[in-house]
C-alpha cells in the first residue's frame, strides 16, 4: 500500500486546527435514553434547595436564637422549704412545750445593671455568625454545584470525543489486519495505529473515571442514589469582564464572609470585655421568707433576706485580663484577614481576567471545525492522500483542542465563581446563556 503526500492539503488541514474559539457547540453522540438530561441552572437550583447539610446551619441559627431568649431573661427564683420539730425546756430542764417548726422562702438573684444586656448582645452576635455561616454555605454550594455540573458535561464531551477517535483507530486496525501486509510501510503503519489505539484506551479510561467522580458527587448533592444516570445539557457560557480592582476590594471588605465573621468576632469580644468588667460587681439575692413555730406558743416570723458574695479572690480581675487578651487576638485576626483578603482578591481577579482573555481567543464553532478536520483526515488517509504522521497528529490535535476548550471554560467558570464568592458581588462573571 503506497501513500502520497500532498503538502497543500496538509497546510489546509493544519490551518483548520489553528482556528481559535470560545463557544463550544457539542457535536458528540446523543445522550443514552436512560440518562436524564437536566439543564445546568435547573440542576443547581435543585441542589441548593434540597441539600441535607442546610439543615445543620438552619438548626444552628435556631439554637442561637434560643440562646438570645434565654440570656435576656432573669434567672429562675429558688424555693426553699424547711420542716422540723421544736422542743422548749425551762431552766430546770423540764419540757415545757413541743411542736412543729417550718419555714418557706423564695430567693431571686438580681443581676448588676447592664449585665443581661451585654449577654444578650453577645448572643445576638452568635445569631449573626450562624446566619453568615448559612449564607456562606449556600454560596459555596451553588458554586460547587455549577462547577460539578459543567464538569460532568465536559467529561461527557471528552469521553465521547475520545471514543469517536478510538473507534476510527480500531476500524483502521481491523482493516489493516484483514489485509495481507506487503512491505515494511504497511506493517509499520499498523503498529502506529495499534499504539495510538492503546494510548486512546488509557485516555478513555481516565475520562470515564472523571465522569463517574463528577456524577457520584453531583448525585450526592442532589440527594439521589450515587449511581443514578444524569446528563447535563450543553451550556453556552458567556464570560463578562470583572469590575476594577478598587471596586472589587471595596466590595470584598463589605461582603466577604470570612472577613465579616472576623469583624463580628472582634465586636463580640469587645462585649465580652465589658461583661467581664461588669461581673467584677457581684449580683445580690433577695429572699422573702415566712416561718412558723408551734411549741406551746405559736411564733410567726415574716421577713426578707439579702445576700451578696464577697469578692475575696482575684478571679474577676483574671477574667478581665483573659477577655482583653482575647480581644487583642481578635484584632490581630481582623488585620490578618484583611491582608489575606486583599491578596485573594487581586489573585482571583488576575486569574479570571487571564482565563477570560484566553477563552476569547477561541473562535466560534471551533470544536466543530476540529472535528471536521479529523474526519477529513480520516477520509483522505484511507484514499492515500494523507500520510500516517499527519493522520495521527490531526486525531490527537482534535482531542487536545476539545480538552483545551473545555478546560479553559471550566477554569474561567471556577475563577469567576471564586471572585464572586470572595467579593460578594454577583456581577455575572459567567452567564449560562439559554
Amino acid at each position: 500500500m503506497n501513500f502520497t503526500f500532498h503538502r497543500p492539503l496538509k497546510l489546509r488541514l493544519i490551518g483548520i486546527l489553528l482556528l481559535a474559539g470560545h463557544s463550544f457547540v457539542s457535536a458528540q453522540e446523543p445522550a443514552s435514553p436512560e440518562a436524564a438530561v437536566v439543564p445546568l441552572p435547573t440542576l443547581v437550583t435543585e441542589i441548593t434547595a434540597s441539600n441535607p447539610e442546610l439543615k445543620f446551619y438552619e438548626a444552628e441559627i435556631a439554637s442561637a436564637k434560643t440562646r438570645v431568649r434565654a440570656t435576656g431573661a432573669l434567672s429562675d427564683p429558688e424555693l426553699s422549704v424547711e420542716l422540723g420539730r421544736k422542743r422548749v425546756k425551762d431552766p430546770t430542764g423540764v419540757l415545757s412545750g413541743e411542736g412543729t417548726a417550718w419555714s418557706v422562702s423564695v430567693t431571686q438573684t438580681i443581676e448588676w445593671p447592664g449585665r443581661i444586656g451585654l449577654r444578650k448582645a453577645i448572643a445576638n452576635r452568635d445569631v449573626e455568625l450562624a446566619e453568615l455561616g448559612l449564607a456562606r454555605f449556600r454560596h459555596a454550594l451553588t458554586s460547587r454545584a455549577r462547577t460539578l455540573a459543567y464538569g460532568l458535561h465536559a467529561a461527557n464531551v471528552k469521553a465521547a470525543a475520545i471514543r469517536e477517535v478510538a473507534d476510527r483507530f480500531t476500524a483502521l486496525k481491523e482493516t489493516f489486519l484483514a489485509r495481507d501486509p506487503a512491505g515494511v510501510t504497511p506493517l509499520l503503519e499498523t503498529r502506529v495505529i495499534e499504539a495510538s489505539e492503546l494510548t486512546l484506551q488509557r485516555r478513555a479510561s481516565e475520562a470515564e473515571l472523571a465522569l463517574q467522580t463528577a456524577l457520584i458527587e453531583l448525585n450526592q448533592l442532589r440527594g439521589t442514589p450515587a449511581t443514578a444516570s444524569l446528563r447535563v445539557s450543553a451550556p453556552a457560557l458567556k464570560l463578562n469582564d470583572a469590575l476594577p480592582a478598587d471596586a472589587l476590594m471595596t466590595a470584598a471588605r463589605e461582603n466577604n464572609f470570612e472577613f465579616r465573621i472576623r469583624r463580628i468576632e472582634l465586636e463580640q469580644q469587645g462585649y465580652q470585655v465589658r461583661l467581664a468588667r461588669n461581673e467584677r460587681y457581684p449580683g445580690f439575692s433577695v429572699s422573702p421568707f415566712y416561718s412558723q413555730e408551734k411549741a406551746g406558743d405559736r411564733e410567726t416570723t415574716v421577713g426578707i433576706g439579702l445576700s451578696v458574695p464577697l469578692p475575696l479572690t482575684s478571679r474577676s480581675r483574671s477574667a478581665v485580663d483573659v477577655a482583653q487578651a482575647r480581644q487583642r487576638q481578635a484584632e490581630t485576626s481582623v488585620l490578618v484577614a484583611q491582608r489575606d483578603l486583599e491578596r485573594e482578591v487581586l489573585i482571583a481577579a488576575h486569574a479570571f481576567s487571564t482565563k477570560v482573555a484566553e477563552s476569547r481567543r477561541w473562535a466560534p464553532n471551533s470544536a466543530m471545525k476540529f472535528r471536521e478536520a479529523a474526519e477529513l483526515a480520516d477520509r483522505h488517509y484511507r484514499l492515500g492522500a494523507v500520510p500516517i504522521a499527519t493522520y495521527v497528529e490531526l486525531q490527537n490535535s482534535y482531542l487536545d483542542a476539545v480538552e483545551a476548550l473545555l478546560d479553559t471554560q471550566r477554569e474561567a467558570l471556577e475563577a469567576g465563581l471564586k471572585l464572586q464568592q470572595i467579593t460578594g458581588l454577583d456581577f455575572n462573571a459567567v452567564e449560562i446563556a439559554p
